[in-house]
């Protein structure tokens, strides 16, 4: 019995402490995860060529799905060239990271893959989710016109029956 109630003892204090962390965590607000994206956003150069480019290429692609929405299959395979470009990220970094100072002035490709997650995977990820959250709404408005028709045709069977 001694056991099992310093167990519970041992679980309580336990949770105490936690609840505590969480507590001073919410009361310091979000300042130390804000200061972890000023200090990422101030270490990378911005003006190196290839990271513009970068940046290029995911607008281009924010433009190309907003102008392509009304085509679903395009948008289906710039959804898997999305998702494969996202695959390769792994190989893709360790390959930067072999090869970065032949296109960049310092390495910011570390082995566990954080900045290409932020810069590439990251916005890929999200316009990936733009087409899914289209294609939804495509979908719904398509379930929408099959019922309208369905509804048309059922009309139209029972007022030939009628005559």
């Amino acid at each position: 019995m001694e056991e099992l109630k310093a167990a519970v003892e041992g679980h309580v204090d336990l949770m105490e402490e936690l609840l505590q962390k969480l507590t001073a965590d919410l009361r310091s607000g979000f300042s130390p995860a804000y200061d972890n994206f000023i200090g990422f956003f101030h270490a990378i150069d911005w003006k190196e060529p290839w990271l513009m480019s970068l940046l290029g290429f995911h607008v281009l692609l924010v433009f190309i799905t907003i102008f392509s929405r009304r085509n679903i299959n395009f948008q289906m395979c710039l959804f898997l060239l999305m998702l494969a470009g996202v695959y390769s990220a792994e190989r893709l970094n360790r390959f930067l990271g072999q090869n970065w100072k032949s296109f960049s002035s310092q390495n910011y490709f570390d082995p566990h893959g954080i900045f290409l997650s932020t810069l590439w995977s990251g916005p890929l990820l999200v316009i990936a989710m733009a087409i899914v959250i289209n294609t939804l709404i495509s979908l719904c408005h398509l379930i929408v016109q099959w019922k309208r028709a369905e509804l048309r045709h059922r009309a139209r069977a029972s007022h030939k029956k009628e005559n």
